[in-house]
């Protein structure tokens, strides 16, 4: 019997290149996204080891889509692919042009390791199938991706407000399903008193995986054709971003008064909001939408703060392929980008989880808590 440890990554955003394997040693690389040029999600599974420590070296990471993504930054590591905690790391910038060490000793002889929690495509449809069984949802497929996969889109609530959620336009951002997962949980819970107003004032407009394409093949940024969906916003098309093109065809039938665009940042280790400053035509008050919404969202959560995120775009100059600011310009409505760490959130550190599954989805009901108080106070 081989002493060897085993590796495997053909399943469900699987994503790992063996280079070689040296007893509880291996030397691994991550594939790029299809027809693109980033890298960075990797999910793979290592068996044969219980009791050993074994030692996993993700090379070539220099030339990965953040390298500042990996200093300071722990891989997530599951036994039971339920509770998902930390495998220490290290990063050394001039070892084989980047390298990742991640050390573990394992309890039993199968053992997962990803960038951050998976959310599989097979959670995605229980997710969706509960919440279409729910009282008051009505569930529309959306459109088809270049893969053949539906794309999934829930609408529910009584409200004028019209209010759109949506998620994993980045598919390793997979923070962005667990939170829709929190919100979704809080929104079709009958005794949920936040959801049962929100309900009352909203209709909710929610795509909790805007990629599945990206998601099933474990790319971190792409669709199945190598599209980053969120630089596709201005110009979709059916050949290219069918996706975008689907969402996008049905915010304009239904209108937008708020929406929020969920992500996750692999270099900043907190969690923050992006605007729209650099829309043409902004006005004091189109802002202060974003703003109030903020200050309210950092006043309810320690989780949230305003200290850390991306620098503003100069007035008249914003990226309008990108999802936030073109629904801010075209709806002339409050739109953000809500960012979550894949790193620790470092004014909350958690030693044993870093930031995790469990935290996004809290974070998808503070969220929602936030939104009903800035409806009442509009």
């Amino acid at each position: 019997m081989s002493s060897n440890i085993q590796i495997d990554a053909a399943f469900d955003s699987g994503n790992i290149e063996i280079l070689s394997i040296d007893g509880a040693t291996a030397r691994l690389a991550i594939r790029h996204d299809n027809e693109s040029e980033f890298k960075q999600w990797f999910h793979f599974r290592v068996s044969g080891m219980a009791g050993r420590e074994i030692e996993l070296k993700i090379d070539r990471l220099k030339d990965s889509a953040y390298p500042l993504g990996w200093p300071d930054y722990n891989a997530r590591v599951s036994e039971d692919r339920e509770y998902w905690g930390t495998a220490a790391s290290t990063y050394d910038a001039e070892e084989s042009d980047g390298v990742l060490t991640i050390r573990y000793t394992p309890s039993t002889d199968i053992a997962y390791f990803a960038y951050f929690a998976p959310y599989s495509m097979e959670r995605h449809h229980d997710l969706v199938a509960e919440c279409a069984a729910s009282e008051g949802v009505t569930y529309q497929r959306l459109g088809e991706t270049l893969d053949g996969q539906p794309l999934d889109y829930l609408t529910f609530g009584e409200g004028d407000t019209q209010v759109w959620l949506t998620g994993r336009q980045h598919p390793g951002e997979t923070q962005a399903e667990w939170w829709m997962e929190g919100a979704l949980e809080c929104l079709t819970d009958p005794s949920d008193s936040v959801a049962r107003a929100l309900r009352q004032k909203c209709t909710f407009h929610v795509v909790p995986n805007c990629n599945p394409d990206g998601s099933r093949r474990g790319h971190l940024r792409t669709n199945a054709c190598g599209a980053n969906l969120n630089r596709e916003w201005e110009n979709p098309t059916a050949e290219r971003s069918p996706e975008v093109l689907a969402i996008r065809n049905k915010m304009d039938e239904t209108g937008v008064d708020f929406a929020m665009d969920v992500h996750g940042d692999e270099a900043i280790p907190a969690v923050f909001l992006a605007g729209y400053e650099g829309i043409p035509d902004l006005t004091e008050e189109h802002y202060a939408g974003f703003t109030t919404y903020q200050d309210i969202l950092n006043r309810r959560t320690p989780d949230f703060q305003t200290a850390k995120g991306y620098p503003k775009a100069t007035p008249g100059k914003a990226n309008l392929t990108m999802c936030t600011t073109q629904i801010a310009h075209r709806f002339r409505c409050p739109a953000m980008t809500l960012e979550m760490p894949y790193k620790d959130n470092d004014d909350l550190p958690d030693p044993e989880q870093n930031w995790s599954p469990e935290r996004c989805k809290v974070l998808g009901r503070d969220c929602l808590a936030a939104l009903l108080e800035f409806l009442e106070t509009a």
